[in-house]
């Protein structure tokens, strides 16, 4: 039995390693900009390398005047000021519209800066061609005739006002010179959503028939954390079902296509999105591409809507939306109702046990509206968690409490029928019905418990609420490792610690959670077997180096989660941890039991006949 029990601890603790390991790696360095990444996008159904005003079924697109290929990469400050601007500036959002081929290339986030200091720069979404990452949408049409001309990525708009805010939507026009008067109406919210609305106005003599589409471009591969947990990269929701894609997965195959009915499509970060969403109630067609090789390489999200004939005389015109921000639930959830996005909550990632982490996102962000700190809020939801399965721990706890109160005598049948595997068996059994012990019922609890510990975790490394969020003293970040490190002398030494000792650079509170790990682990039974009880005593050590490069918010978790434990299972180990009557009266294979046994006797009982028989 101790040998099961020896391999559910051993597979519970790989479980847990494992699951570590994909959830929560080391945070990576984004690679830096390359000056290849300045070529232009391939819009939907174009050639690679220049904007391509996209045809309806995959027709080859024509090249509406590509402008010249960037020379070298610029700063951001030197690639907007090459374009004339339609400015915003909002609470949440600063940016601006290019004028020429009216891209929505220029999104930053006034909450959220690209390091914890307050006075770094604001994070960037999108960019614009010229700078090192370029990454902007486009609303636009093709044309079913080839002599109609359609606005292309050199078209200079016109503009209405030079700015647009909530509530004052600006108007973007451009004449095509042959009757066709195009326009787009763009309005901005309080948050992250861009709504355009396309118009054409025909002042011609003859029908023309377009095709609207919208588009996201992201030029190069960024660095994503690569994890099984997270997902990142291009995804949407067809009809109904979510589909993911890895960058990876368009090397085999570069393009994908669907026709979906309501729904959104979009590129995700670990915090922010771009996400283009059509209008819920119209059929569309949907494209997910990527187009040159590396390092020239360009993701790119697409639709186009059904065509739309416009008589002489009239006007046609589409809606879409673009979320370009950050992903923060309340704000996500609203736009879902408000606008009857199709499954738009599944932007965030929550995981296969989404019925678990979303209660526990929603609790844990209500603690932090009432606490004002996000890392009570998690000590807090620790204890909450921990009061919820207080049965189950409790059951587990008293089932250890009782193996290890009788340690000394399997000890003593260990020595009397070792070399007799079958007998020793069948003496613990007859020992564990005599003392009403279940060795298996500490496994229960712990596995019952396994869902909602990668649930909670889960909570803690997707969402953005735990971003550059202070705890108290030295932890500034509770989504960044722990500054303090033995290698840094505690921050005593100023220096840049070397990639191949990152191993070694272990912070103060990976270095609690080991301690606590260690000091639960001295509560629990010890394994008879010397090999066992060497592995066990490797567990915290193993930890505590595992945990160290990860978020101070995930190891502060876990110390507390084993503080309350050692707490609760002394508790119940000074309640249960009275010699048991095994311990006191000799077990009947044992011949001299009654001479050593009683009351008054040895604790040990039927040690010390046993030792006289011997």
């Amino acid at each position: 039995m101790d040998q099961k029990n020896f391999v559910v601890a051993i597979v519970l603790s790989v479980l847990i390693i494992v699951g570590w390991q994909y959830a929560f790696p080391p945070a990576k360095t984004p690679p830096a900009p390359t000056t290849q990444q300045q070529q232009q996008a391939t819009a939907p159904g174009g050639t690679a390398g220049t904007p391509a005003t996209p045809q309806p079924g995959g027709a080859p697109g024509t090249v509406p005047g590509a402008p010249a290929q960037a020379a070298q990469v610029v700063s951001r400050p030197e690639a907007l000021a090459l374009t004339p601007r339609v400015t915003f500036n909002t609470p949440e959002l600063l940016g601006s519209i290019s004028l020429k081929g009216a891209r929505i290339d220029d999104v930053r986030l006034v909450k959220y800066r690209e390091t914890v200091d307050p006075k770094s720069d604001p994070v960037a979404v999108l960019s614009p061609v010229g700078s090192a990452h370029p990454y902007y949408a486009e609303f636009g049409w093709s044309a079913a005739d080839p002599t109609v001309k359609v606005p292309g990525p050199d078209t200079l708009w016109t503009a209405s006002a030079p700015s647009v805010a909530p509530g004052k939507p600006v108007r973007l026009t451009w004449d095509n010179g042959q009757g066709l008067l195009f326009a787009l109406d763009v309005a901005l919210d309080d948050f992250f959503m861009f709504t355009v609305k396309q118009s054409v106005e025909n002042k011609s003599d003859k029908p023309v028939t377009l095709y609207p589409w919208s588009l996201a471009v992201r030029y190069g591969e960024p660095k994503a954390d690569g994890t099984y947990i997270l997902h990142e990269g291009p995804y949407g929701v067809f009809n109904g079902s979510l589909k993911e894609f890895s960058y990876s997965d368009f090397k085999d195959k570069p393009k994908q296509n669907f026709t979906t009915t309501g729904g959104w499509v979009g590129i995700t970060d670990k915090y922010w999105m771009a996400t283009l969403v059509p209008d819920q109630k119209q059929k569309v067609d949907v494209t997910l591409q990527r187009t040159g090789n590396a390092p020239d390489q360009k993701y790119q999200i697409d639709f186009v809507t059904p065509q739309k004939v416009v008589p002489p005389g009239a006007t046609e015109s589409s809606q879409s939306m673009l979320f370009a921000g950050a992903k923060i639930v309340r704000v996500i959830s609203d736009y879902e109702s408000r606008y009857s996005i199709e499954k738009f909550d599944l932007t965030i990632d929550w995981g296969w046990f989404s019925f678990f982490t979303r209660p526990l996102f929603w609790l844990l962000d209500w603690l932090y509206l009432h606490l004002g700190n996000f890392g009570l809020s998690i000590l807090v939801l620790t204890v909450i968690v921990k009061a919820l399965f207080f049965p189950l721990a409790n059951k587990s706890y008293k089932a250890m409490s009782k193996m290890k109160a009788l340690q000394p005598e399997m000890e003593k049948l260990k020595e009397r029928f070792g070399e007799d595997r079958q007998r020793l068996n069948q003496e613990m059994m007859q020992l564990y019905r005599r003392e009403k012990v279940n060795p298996a019922a500490g496994c229960l609890p712990i596995m019952v418990q396994i869902p909602v510990f990668f649930a909670l975790y889960k909570v803690l490394y997707t969402t953005i609420e735990m971003r550059h969020a202070p705890f108290y003293g030295w932890i500034k970040d509770l989504s960044a490792p722990d500054p303090l490190t033995i290698l840094t002398g505690f921050g005593l030494f100023n220096w840049q610690v070397p990639e191949f000792l990152h191993f070694f650079n272990i912070g103060i509170w990976p270095l609690i959670m080991g301690v606590t790990m260690f000091l639960q682990q001295k509560l629990n039974p010890q394994p008879t077997d010397p090999v066992q009880a060497r592995v066990f005593q490797f567990l915290p050590i193993m930890f505590t180096f595992m945990l160290a490069p990860f978020a101070a918010g995930l190891v502060i978790y876990w110390a507390w989660s084993n503080i309350l434990s050692i707490g609760q299972q002394w508790t119940i180990m000074r309640q249960h941890g009275k010699p048991t009557a095994a311990v006191a009266v000799a077990t009947p294979a044992d011949g001299g039991g009654k001479k050593g046994g009683g009351p008054g006797g040895n604790p040990g009982g039927s040690g010390g006949g046993g030792k006289k028989k011997r």
